[in-house]
């Protein structure tokens, strides 16, 4: 019987019968028999199907039509050397291929989720893959849930169902149906289902099912096949890709019917039409696009970031507006007790009357941090701040626990700004602790503590305390507690946060990240403006924000309050020049990046809460926190912060800029040298000139000087401008900032080459083969000088140093190495119909690379002067 068959009374009994969870060995041989907790995919495909598929491809096939058609005429050496060709096109596109899909797959390891469980009597944090049935899992607010759970204690406790059920309302959770012994088998009233998400409060559960045995597996198998969506710029270039091959077959069409005419066989005349679309049109460049954003977002996990869409990488370089939590993003997330207000004073270090005890009393048992098994404080990182305050203090979390039983709390919501929990005092009454912001509490306080006892409470005086430390940079929060006689029915906030005594307050330091002032230089040089959004005191967040020269002013900061009662028109008016915002509430970042979006920026926005999750979505790029991010932030996110640093970001939007002009180098590249070949075969007749390539000619043009060298240009380094120039409109199209000119007239131009040096030696009376063969080795000489100097769009070659892509230089030396060969090794004189040339005719081919780098280089001057 499984497990979530069980009836409660015998789960119990079982949990009771292991106290201390599941031992390690236990929970391996458990594993072992019930098999990860993963939802299992659609097959992937073996290496043998990827390699497979190549031969499927279009063009491919056009290839192989080639071949069998060189065999009708009876040439086989053409076959044979068209059939390597296809073999070798087809290595390198598996080869592509499996590297993006291990990339992948890298990723998606990486984005892998992890559980709270208890093991061997400890909490300790294993892979969600790991659980196994009879595992005691615990889960709060913000986590999704990692498997079915059946509940055994539960807080306030309200999960999101919608990835079940379709419904959006969150559904109330209780353990009240443990009570009933009785409990009807297969009763799912009080599970937690894998692959939803708490919303409010906490709970423990026994995993009951994993993997595809869990409601969502179920579901699960029934999507099996569902292929992913193509990024917009691959929708874009597959848009292109069709475009552009109606055309060339229309050129191809062209060039046959005049050859025809012209009195050439028709045989040879479709074999050069075959080969000439194979070469023009440019089928790989979605794939391209795939490998290049795939090993891209792979190279940014070395960077701390992990790229959970694709799309993100293309969108990186737009991004105009970074909004970005202050705590841990812009801060060090390392939260230290500096000052305390308590007893009416100010203190680096507690004191000793019973307010102080009451006060660090307060700060053990009000906490939800922990120790792992090496005795380090784990969770909410302002949560270990003040457990390690208290304990330093000499009051202790689980003597304060044993004297002062948690019975319930309320969980803290950004609309209250605070948080309770009750606790069972030893005389029959019961006590409510209140942590929160300072204005809050002062206002739901009514005495303050002394050493002496109760006092009215002075609220301006608080309130001018709490200012005084967050000038300084302080994070401050106030705490308060209210005595019980009796307790009522329902712990609401109205019944609890009210009346309370003012215990105090508690100032943490967090300082800046030493690397993030210099991320914000880069942001201001890269036309990117950077904006902290916190939930801090205004005075806190302004403060931090000027050590961090992020804003200067008063009037760039704007509070929550103040966000929410500004009409949209109005503050659409005002979001471009503020810089800080304070006490703002998750729902309020909505309203941020609404305004921003509808003024025209491309918004990067990060979050760590469940509350974050519809700014994440509606966000161009939602960063989520790796470290203290909810799992519920990271499934809305399209990239997470390994380590929630913001200089992470910026690292990101430097890659994502070097990844789209790595892309476009290579649209540059190939659609030149692709553009060159129509050309020089669609000119030649209206020219009255022969055909100028055989066959075999053009496809190895296509494979040696086409392919190589332009894999190679995905690895360019970035220009050394690339944080200093302004955010890619998002609307930009391909061919935007002169490319497709620069397309057009260099491939003119290298196809005039080539066919005026047709032209010279078909009338110096030479012999088909040697013309042929200074047309051929012109076209791939002048290819290759042109890949060399596209390796920047402005920059000269001379500037960014010919030793800094050596994949692209080893590619260049290969090409010249193979061609060389081609055209001296009498092997292969024979096989593709070429002869030895002299050093004259070498060094004309030669003269034509150098002066198609010469006239890009030139191109790339004439910017450089205009801009």
């Amino acid at each position: 019987m499984r497990w979530h068959q069980l009836p409660v009374a015998e789960v119990l009994a079982r949990l009771e019968a292991s106290a201390a969870g599941l031992s390690a060995g236990e929970a391996r041989r458990r594993l072992a028999a019930h098999g990860p907790n993963l939802i299992v995919e659609g097959r992937r495909r073996s290496w043998l199907a990827q390699l497979g598929a190549q031969f499927l491809d279009v063009t491919i096939v056009v290839l192989l039509g080639a071949a069998f058609i060189a065999g009708l005429i009876g040439d086989p050496v053409d076959s044979f050397v068209i059939l390597a060709i296809v073999a070798l096109n087809a290595v390198i596109g598996f080869s592509q291929e499996f590297r993006a899909e291990q990339a992948l797959a890298a990723l998606k390891a990486m984005a892998a989720s992890s559980a709270t469980a208890l093991r061997d009597g400890r909490l300790t944090i294993v892979p969600a893959g790991e659980l196994v049935p009879g595992d005691v899992v615990q889960v709060e607010a913000g986590r999704v849930v990692p498997a079915d759970l059946r509940l055994i204690e539960a807080a306030a406790l309200r999960t999101n169902e919608a990835a079940l059920t379709g419904e959006s309302t969150p559904v109330d959770k209780a353990t009240d149906s443990l009570e009933a012994a009785e409990l009807a088998v297969g009763d799912r009233s009080n599970l937690l289902h894998k692959g939803t998400y708490v919303t409010r409060g906490r709970a423990t559960g026994v995993v009951v099912a994993t993997g595809m045995a869990t409601e969502f597996g179920r579901i699960a198998a029934l999507l099996r096949g569902v292929r992913a969506a193509l990024t917009p710029l691959q929708v874009r270039l597959a848009r292109l890709g069709r475009n552009l091959a109606v055309l060339v077959i229309v050129i191809c069409a062209i060039v046959f019917t005049t050859g025809v005419l012209r009195g050439e066989p028709w045989l040879p005349m479709l074999m050069t039409a075959l080969s000439l679309a194979v070469a023009a049109i440019p089928e790989a460049l979605p794939a391209v696009v795939t490998i290049s954003l795939a090993l891209g977002a792979r190279r940014m996990i070395a960077r701390h970031v992990l790229i959970r869409r694709l799309p993100a990488v293309e969108t990186l370089g737009s991004v105009t507006f970074i909004c970005a939590d202050k705590t841990g993003t812009l801060t060090a997330n390392e939260m230290k007790v500096a000052s305390f207000y308590c007893d009416g004073g100010l203190a680096a270090t507690p004191g000793d009357s019973p307010a102080w005890r009451a006060l660090l009393r307060a700060m053990a048992v009000s906490n939800d941090a922990d120790q792992d098994a090496d005795g380090r404080l784990i969770g909410d990182p302002i949560e270990t701040a003040l457990l390690f305050a208290a304990q330093s203090a000499g009051v202790g979390k689980q003597d304060g626990q044993r004297d002062l039983p948690r019975v319930g709390e309320i969980p803290f919501e950004a609309s209250r700004k605070c948080m309770t929990t009750v606790h069972q005092a030893g005389d029959g009454t019961w006590l409510s602790i209140t942590k929160g912001a300072p204005e809050v509490l002062a206002e739901q306080s009514c005495r303050v503590l002394h050493a002496e006892g109760a006092r009215p409470i002075d609220r301006a005086e608080i309130n001018r305390v709490a200012r005084t430390m967050a000038a300084e940079g302080l994070r401050v929060i106030a705490v308060g507690e209210r005595r019980l006689a009796t307790l009522p029915d329902d712990l609401t906030p109205d019944a609890l946060e009210c009346d309370l005594s003012f215990l105090g307050l508690i100032g943490m330091i967090d300082p800046p990240r030493e690397e993030v002032r210099e991320a914000i230089a880069q942001c201001r040089q890269a036309g990117i403006v950077p904006v902290m959004i916190t939930g801090d005191h205004p005075v806190t967040a302004l403060a931090i924000a000027r050590q961090l020269d992020l804003a200067a002013g008063e009037n760039t900061v704007i509070t929550g309050p103040e966000l929410e009662a500004l009409p949209m028109p109005e503050f659409e008016r005002r979001v471009e020049e503020l810089r800080v915002y304070a006490r703002v509430s998750p729902e309020q970042k909505l309203k941020i990046i609404t305004a921003l979006q509808r003024r025209g920026e491309c918004v990067a926005m990060t979050g760590d809460g469940v509350n974050d999750a519809p700014a994440l979505r509606q966000a161009d790029i939602g960063v989520a926190m790796g470290v203290t991010g909810t799992d519920v932030a990271k499934e809305a996110s399209a990239m997470v912060l390994l380590d929630d640093n913001f200089a992470s970001i910026v690292r990101a939007v430097r890659e994502g800029r070097r990844i789209y002009d790595n892309l476009r180098r290579f649209i540059r590249y190939q659609m030149t040298t692709n553009s060159a070949e129509v050309w020089t075969l669609f000119l030649a007749p209206f020219l009255g000139l022969p055909v100028p390539l055989l066959p075999i000619q053009i496809l190895w043009i296509n494979l040696v000087t086409d392919g190589l060298p332009g894999l190679a240009l995905a690895v360019e380094p970035a220009e050394g401008n690339v944080m200093r120039r302004q955010p890619r409109p998002l609307t930009e199209g391909i061919f935007a900032r002169g490319l497709g000119i620069h397309v057009l007239w260099v491939g003119l131009f290298m196809a005039g080459l080539a066919l005026g040096a047709q032209a010279w030696f078909v009338e110096a009376g030479a012999d088909q083969a040697r013309w042929q063969t200074i047309v051929f080795t012109m076209l791939c000489f002048v290819q290759l000088g042109h890949v060399l100097a596209v390796r920047s769009e402005r920059e000269s070659l001379f500037t960014q140093g010919l030793l800094s892509n050596k994949p692209l230089l080893g590619a260049v030396g290969l090409a010249i190495v193979l061609q060389f060969a081609i055209i001296y090794v009498p092997m292969f004189n024979g096989l593709f119909k070429t002869q030895a040339l002299s050093a004259a005719e070498l060094a004309l081919t030669v003269a034509g690379a150098i002066g198609v780098f010469t006239v890009v280089e030139a191109e790339k001057w004439i910017r450089r002067r205009r801009s």
